[in-house]
């Protein structure tokens, strides 16, 4: 952490926290009976109330999407590139909001949290979670903080999903979507890798059928290595060439030489996934991938993703990375198409980058104009 903030940064952050007491009815049949979502804002809400951005995060995201929450921290939000004064989602104009989805482990509701009705961890007893859902608690967020439409709703990956769900769910409260490296439903490759994963966590021995936190442990190998998984999926193999190649850790080739080889691109994964495993709950992961999994927009309206959007209100980004093999290009061609079916207002690019699904996430100066113009033409006067 730099001694002085970059001018460009949102600064020092404080997360809130709110408590909802009227039920959540989830699309499982289950109520939640109170909950609460942990969140962070980022710049003031106009006087009209009509310059507020919602940013949806992915799969292991957070409230913390930029900033710094002390002066010490290492490292800003996980979007701190593009959520700033002066940046894409310029906080100079427009208020950001930035929430924790019930079913995590970053504060709000979830499954490593208290169940009222035993009075031990929810563990696997949470109620299994669609996307729909963090959508219905989104907008209950938004009637606290007085916010009765969205100037835009945006995510990337899975939080592209919940921005698309939004548009549906609740098509006069959202004004721009910007749906980012997504799609609206996933490949059976990308299931399989999610269940592959999944499977990494309940073999663990800690496991312990999903109560570890009743039995004071963690199922730390096996979440470090569906992290692992996840991570090799998000990466590209020319951006994994780049940084590693075959180049050694230890070890030696030699003949002769008995010392087991180690490359460089297995010492990273290990830390990876062992950095993870310190910070995320495996219910969680369980739950959330699950839901990703579920995700199916065009399902309840007969398959037809034009008539999934023929509702929707809102202007569209659609933007997608070009070795994005976990959400190829195609994926987001295919929303565009429906958009389009559908006629709706959509804006479409794709980004030449060599970062893979992590794209979304990196500094990119394409991406950052053509981002950020976009955003700029949204009206808030």
């Amino acid at each position: 952490m730099p001694d002085v903030l970059p001018p460009d940064s949102v600064g020092i952050v404080t997360p809130q926290t709110l408590h909802f007491s009227e039920p959540l009815l989830l699309a499982c049949g289950k109520t939640l009976t109170d909950y609460q979502l942990v969140y962070e804002t980022y710049g003031q809400l106009n006087a009209k109330k009509n310059n507020a951005i919602l940013i949806c995060h992915a799969l292991s995201g957070h409230h913390h999407a930029a900033g710094y929450h002390s002066m010490s921290d290492k490292r800003p939000g996980w979007w701190d590139a593009y959520i700033g004064p002066g940046k894409p989602i310029d906080t100079n104009k427009f208020f950001v909001v930035s929430l924790n989805n019930i079913g995590g482990c970053h504060g709000s509701t979830g499954p490593s949290s208290i169940n009222p009705e035993t009075g031990k961890p929810w563990g696997p007893d949470f109620p299994k979670l669609r996307v729909r859902d963090w959508v219905h608690s989104q907008a209950r967020l938004a009637d606290k903080l007085g916010i009765e439409v969205w100037a835009a709703v945006i995510g990337g990956s899975l939080g592209g999903m919940q921005a698309m769900r939004w548009t549906l769910e609740y098509p006069e409260r959202v004004r721009h979507c910007a749906v980012i490296a997504s799609a609206m439903k996933l490949s059976a490759q990308n299931i399989a890798f999610n269940e592959t994963a999944r499977q990494a966590i309940i073999s663990d021995p800690n496991f312990c059928d999903g109560r570890y936190l009743e039995q004071n442990t963690i199922p730390r190998n096996g979440l470090s290595v569906a992290r692992m998984i996840g991570h090799i999926t998000y990466l590209s193999d020319h951006d994994m060439g780049e940084k590693f190649g075959r180049d050694l850790r230890s070890g030696s080739f030699d003949i002769g030489s008995d010392q087991e080889v180690e490359f460089q691109i297995e010492s990273y994964l290990r830390y990876q996934g062992g950095n993870f495993a310190k910070q995320f709950d495996a219910n969680s992961y369980l739950l959330i991938t699950k839901a990703l999994d579920y995700f199916d927009l065009a399902r309840e309206y007969g398959d037809d993703a034009i008539a999934a959007f023929q509702n929707a209100q809102a202007k569209f980004l659609v933007i997608s990375f070009s070795t994005d093999w976990r959400f190829a290009p195609e994926r987001s061609h295919e929303i565009v198409s429906a958009l389009i079916g559908a006629n709706k207002s959509v804006t479409y690019a794709e980004i030449e980058s060599k970062s893979g699904h992590d794209a979304f996430l990196l500094p990119d100066e394409r991406y950052q104009q053509v981002f950020g113009r976009y955003l700029a033409g949204i009206v808030t006067e």
